[in-house]
C-alpha cells in the first residue's frame, strides 16, 4: 500500500542533498516521521498546509517499510509513523502538490 508525505520544497531539497531525513519540523519534534493514507492525505494537506503552494507529494511503500507502527490519531484513525530517519531510496516517487486557492490539486490516482 502507498503512504503519502507532504514536504515543503525546501524538505524535498534537503531529502535529495543528504539523502536521508528526520522529517519536517513536527516530525522531529514527535520523534517519527508523519504519514498518510489516500484517504487521510487530503485532510492532512488542508489541516496542515491550507493555502501553502510549493509543496511536494512523495509516495512511499508501506510494504517492508520498518519499523513502521500504525498508531491513532484525528478521530482515532490510524496513521503510518515511521521510527526513523525517511530516506531517499524509501521514496516511489515525488510530485509537486500546487493549491489553486480552492484546495491542493492531487495527481491523479492518488486520493481514494
Amino acid at each position: 500500500m502507498l503512504i503519502y508525505k507532504i514536504f515543503r520544497a525546501d524538505e524535498w531539497a534537503q531529502l535529495q542533498a543528504d539523502g536521508s531525513t528526520p522529517g519536517a519540523p513536527v516530525d522531529i519534534a514527535d520523534g517519527y516521521v508523519h504519514f498518510s493514507t489516500a484517504e487521510q492525505v487530503a485532510e492532512t494537506a488542508s489541516k496542515y498546509f491550507a493555502n501553502t503552494d510549493g509543496l511536494i507529494l512523495l509516495a512511499v511503500q508501506s510494504d517492508g517499510l520498518a519499523p513502521l507502527e500504525w498508531e491513532p490519531s484525528r478521530g482515532g484513525a490510524l496513521f503510518p509513523h515511521l521510527y526513523r530517519n525517511l530516506t531517499l531510496g524509501d521514496v516511489l516517487w515525488a510530485k509537486p502538490l500546487p493549491c489553486d486557492g480552492d484546495g491542493h490539486i492531487f495527481p491523479d490516482g492518488v486520493l481514494t
